[in-house]
């Protein structure tokens, strides 16, 4: 997926942090196992142990948190449709599946399946890299994404409902629901908390995940 060089949306207001970011520095997790990572990067062993644990204790990237799709080669359509994906791909520049992934179950339930898709698994967030060039810690990895479900968790609570299940989704929908209140009624501090903690979380995912958009790219096919 590289990330998209969209700025943070406009209504959410000046950048106040409420939340203090763990160190950069440290190793987090995508689902990879020894065997796809090291001949992936050639990294080595411990590295590859290091990156798996991590990977497989976060999953932000398959649960629509981080991402709302996730990008197919033409070659993978049918046997992602086989496997219960939602695929879309009558726009080649646009092949892909939406998030959440159903076949992520507390960990990806298909990495060893050689219909695993290609993305999937070349796909590193920042943190990853961070953890694979040994910059930073699994401990401290591992606190930064327990710090990004929290924050998560507190928006999750405040968003209405809705019948779109995908994090981002909902997050947008309503962060634009409430600028236009703001913009229709004068109403400037509507929800003031909610848009807080969302400027907060995106600016997180930025400097921690290397996610700047509701939609990162792969990379070209």
């Amino acid at each position: 997926m590289g990330a998209s060089t969209t700025p943070l949306p406009p209504w959410i207001g000046p950048p106040r942090i409420p939340y203090p970011v763990v160190c950069l520095r440290a190793v987090l997790p995508f689902h990879v196992y020894w065997d796809n990572i090291s001949g992936m990067t050639g990294m080595d062993e411990t590295n590859a142990s290091q990156a798996n644990t991590l990977c497989k204790s976060c999953g932000l990237c398959c649960t629509g948190h981080l991402f709302i799709w996730a990008k197919l080669r033409s070659a993978e359509l049918d046997s992602a449709k086989a496997l219960g994906l939602n695929v879309f791909g009558s726009d080649p520049r646009q092949r892909g599946f939406s998030q959440p992934c159903p076949l992520w179950q507390g960990q990806c339930t298909i990495y060893t399946s050689p219909h695993y898709p290609h993305f999937c698994r070349t796909y590193k967030c920042k943190l990853l890299k961070e953890v694979l060039n040994e910059n930073t810690s699994l401990p401290n990895a591992l606190t930064v994404v327990e710090q990004a479900k929290q924050m998560i968790h507190e928006l999750e609570v405040l968003l209405p409902s809705s019948p779109n299940i995908g994090f981002r989704e909902r997050l947008v929908s309503h962060l634009e629901n409430l600028e236009h209140l703001k913009a229709s009624a004068g109403q400037e501090n509507t929800d003031l908390e909610f848009r807080l903690k969302a400027h907060a979380l995106l600016i997180f995912y930025e400097k921690v995940f290397g996610v700047k958009d509701l939609v990162d790219k792969l990379g070209e096919e």
